[in-house]
């Protein structure tokens, strides 16, 4: 049942700590689903999203709509550039998050993913990504997103002779 006091209440009224809270949670959450080191990378990606109803994702010029599309463009990604990545690191930039309500909030952050291909050669996806976070059943979920990839993301790494150039 929707609740028109939850939904209007003002994020003015959350002390600095519950907002402090309220980022770190959110921020943390990327940040472990996005360590690429550990197994199981797909489904903690995919945690990151509610078990059911409508998850917009506007990604490389396409939007999805459903969970299951979602969980195949995860899938994709996985398949295509993540399991390929060495020693990736996920690494934060700058991070803003927006307060809605207790239960609903905006975080856009840069993000970069630094590693090496298979072949050594070092790469690095990286981008700007908007999520519209909303609390459910008491857990953080992301309901709608943007990313969008820096051109570094969808070039080559270059080529072996550049590996010891300083630049």
């Amino acid at each position: 049942m929707f609740s028109l006091t939850t939904a209007c209440q003002s994020p003015e009224r959350l002390t600095t700590a519950e907002r402090m809270a309220i980022a770190d949670t959110l921020t943390a959450l990327v940040t472990q689903a996005y360590d690429l080191r550990h197994p199981e990378a797909p489904a903690r990606l995919l945690a990151l999203y509610p078990d059911s109803g409508r998850v917009i994702s506007a990604v490389a010029g396409r939007v999805t709509t459903t969970r299951d599309t979602l969980a195949g463009e995860i899938r994709g990604f996985w398949e295509r550039v993540g399991q390929n990545m060495r020693e990736p690191r996920f690494e934060l930039g700058s991070t803003y998050v927006d307060l809605i309500t207790r239960d609903a909030a905006v975080v856009t952050l840069t993000y970069r993913i630094p590693h090496l291909t298979p072949r050594n050669t070092p790469h690095v996806v990286s981008g700007a990504w908007t999520m519209l976070w909303r609390r459910q059943n008491g857990r953080w979920r992301i309901v709608q997103e943007h990313l969008s990839d820096t051109p570094e993301s969808t070039a080559p790494g270059p080529p072996d002779t550049l590996l010891h150039s300083s630049h």
